[in-house]
């Protein structure tokens, strides 16, 4: 499963079924940037460390059976507009 594809709705549907991890679905992300954003040039700043660090904090608490908001462990762009 392409699971940098899938729309929020599916990622937030598969993280509470616990079938995928925030840690796999944050690396989907990251290798989809890694492979086209030499072309596109979309991102200007990338935090994958802090983002996979997130993503572990996310995985732990969900393991530990630990309620968690509706976006968390799903990956976010946000637009260069905006102030960061």
């Amino acid at each position: 499963m392409d699971l940098c594809r899938l729309t929020i709705h599916k990622m937030r549907e598969l993280l509470l079924k616990r079938e995928v991890s925030s840690t796999e679905i944050v690396r989907s992300v990251l290798d989809r940037i890694a492979q086209v954003d030499g072309q596109v040039k979309a991102y200007i700043t990338l935090t994958e460390e802090a983002a996979l660090k997130q993503a572990g904090a996310v995985d732990r608490k969900s393991a530990a059976g630990e309620g968690l908001p509706p976006l968390a462990g799903i990956p976010l762009a946000v637009k260069d507009v905006l102030c960061t």
